[in-house]
């Protein structure tokens, strides 16, 4: 890992006019430097992105394919020295790293299979001596906006996709764990894209977010964060009429029915809660247990909490720190809010011995809709459990949110999964299973958990504009 990252802008690495420390979450400690871009450099990165456009558009789809699969043999290559960058820079153990460059891998190579895919229309005609159809162009120029939390699968989803498309493409990563996305630039350069393809430029999110989002070169937009910056996104991108794609927050339920395997349903649950200390948009933020099972399920849960390791992400723990002072503060403002009002602590409750960024996994009963804990999203290593009889009642509670990404439920009853899964206002519904996440899964969620979709059979549909030929040859 080097000392010191530049801006990749048109093939080469250029020092910006500033430069920013990537700090480790474990100790506080810089781990490099990176140059950030001001507005001058931002807007030379959209010249360059969309200059490179005009000639990458032209590259026929098998080039574009073998391209990428050169790229996903250098991801996989390299899988060691990325996992330990992303534990490094965001603080996740390093078993978690491992499964997340395996992930991230996983698109650029559906990707690479997917650009030979593209495919039109063809209508009969009503009428004599017509022809009618559909064609697919790439979109122009993508900027795609990236979190902290998965650092490498949420470029290579976006990323590869576009690149398949024949888009060009300007990364913003996260401020807090840009290394990785920077590596993978190095990359993309030993594996074929032609200088401007891809680029990359760092620096204060506002400063980049207003240039991206407002210039009349950028035709595309794709960001995966929260849902007031993808709220503010869609109002700047408003004036210049971009396509945009958003994956926005999440308060995904967890519900156990009385039916349920107990035993795993806590392994679905762990599963689904504590990845990456519970810093993810589709963890169970709320854990609903119908009344009959509840204190069974509270002393299993609980013995599973004090198994779990908390420490140093490389040395193969449970749990690392949380990802900033500020993810910390929040858990613990939610923490007390939720004693407060009533809430009763079974397991933890407090900042880790650690110190540090450590909190301790946290087990709440006695929740109520008032409180942050069940109607904010908690991004931490807290567990919201309310307790329920009836299944109208536990999926009205579960949809009593503005928000839709992901849910999960364990049942062995088939008709009330079928119920569910009309009645369950996500995007993403996983049945006594607690991880979802494939390159074939069509990511994204309902209400204010964003729009459109990423993944899967449609992953370069959002980055192609289909024309419509009607050609009178008679």
């Amino acid at each position: 890992m080097k000392k010191n990252y530049g801006l990749l802008i048109n093939g080469k690495w250029v020092k910006g006019s500033s430069s920013l420390n990537v700090l480790n979450p474990l100790n506080d400690k810089i781990i490099s430097k990176i140059s950030t871009a001001n507005i001058e450099e931002s807007i030379e990165a959209v010249n360059n992105c969309h200059y490179a456009f005009k000639s990458w558009s032209k590259f026929s789809a098998k080039n574009r394919s073998d391209i990428l699969k050169n790229f996903y043999n250098l991801v996989k290559k390299n899988r060691k020295k990325l996992s330990e960058i992303i534990t490094l820079e965001s603080g996740k153990p390093i078993q978690e790293s491992n499964v997340e460059v395996d992930y991230g891998a996983s698109f650029i190579e559906w990707s690479a299979e997917q650009a030979l895919r593209i495919n039109s229309d063809v209508f009969e005609s009503p009428e004599l001596g017509k022809k009618l159809f559909t064609i697919k162009s790439p979109i122009g120029v993508v900027a795609a906006i990236t979190p902290w939390n998965f650092p490498l699968a949420m470029v290579t989803r976006k990323v590869s996709s576009a690149v398949a498309a024949g888009c060009s493409v300007i990364l913003k990563p996260s401020e807090l764990t840009p290394i990785t996305a920077l590596e993978l630039g190095s990359m993309s350069l030993e594996a074929g894209f032609p200088p401007g393809v891809f680029n990359i430029i760092n620096g204060d999110p506002k400063i980049i977010g207003e240039v991206l989002s407002t210039n009349t070169l950028i035709k595309k937009i794709t960001f995966t964060g929260s849902t007031k910056v993808g709220k503010l996104l869609m109002k700047n991108s408003s004036s210049t009429v971009k396509n945009i794609s958003l994956e926005l927050g999440g308060n995904a339920p967890f519900i156990v029915f009385s039916d349920a395997n107990l035993d795993e349903a806590i392994d679905g649950f762990m599963m689904a809660k504590f990845r990456n200390a519970g810093q993810t948009c589709i963890s169970a933020n709320r854990l609903f247990v119908h009344k009959s099972v509840s204190n069974i399920f509270i002393d299993k849960l609980i013995n599973r909490l004090k198994r779990l390791n908390v420490g140093d992400g490389m040395k193969s723990n449970d749990i690392g720190p949380l990802i900033s002072d500020k993810a910390l503060k929040k858990i613990i403002d939610h923490v007390g809010d939720a004693k407060k009002k009533g809430a009763k602590i079974q397991f933890g409750g407090n900042r880790h011995k650690l110190g540090g960024l450590f909190y301790e996994p946290t087990l709440i009963s006695n929740v109520k809709k008032n409180m942050k804990v069940f109607n904010k999203e908690n991004f931490g290593p807290i567990i919201p459990m309310i307790e329920f009889e009836k299944d109208d009642e536990v999926i009205n509670k579960s949809n009593d949110t503005d928000y839709g990404l992901a849910a999960y439920f364990y049942t062995k009853n088939s008709s009330r999964v079928w119920k569910n899964i009309n009645n369950l206002e996500y995007g993403m519904i996983g049945i006594n299973s607690g991880k979802i996440s494939t390159y074939l899964n069509p990511f994204g969620g309902l209400k204010e958990s964003g729009i459109g979709r990423e993944g899967s059979l449609q992953c370069l549909d959002p980055f192609l504009e289909t024309k419509f030929v009607l050609w009178n040859y008679d």
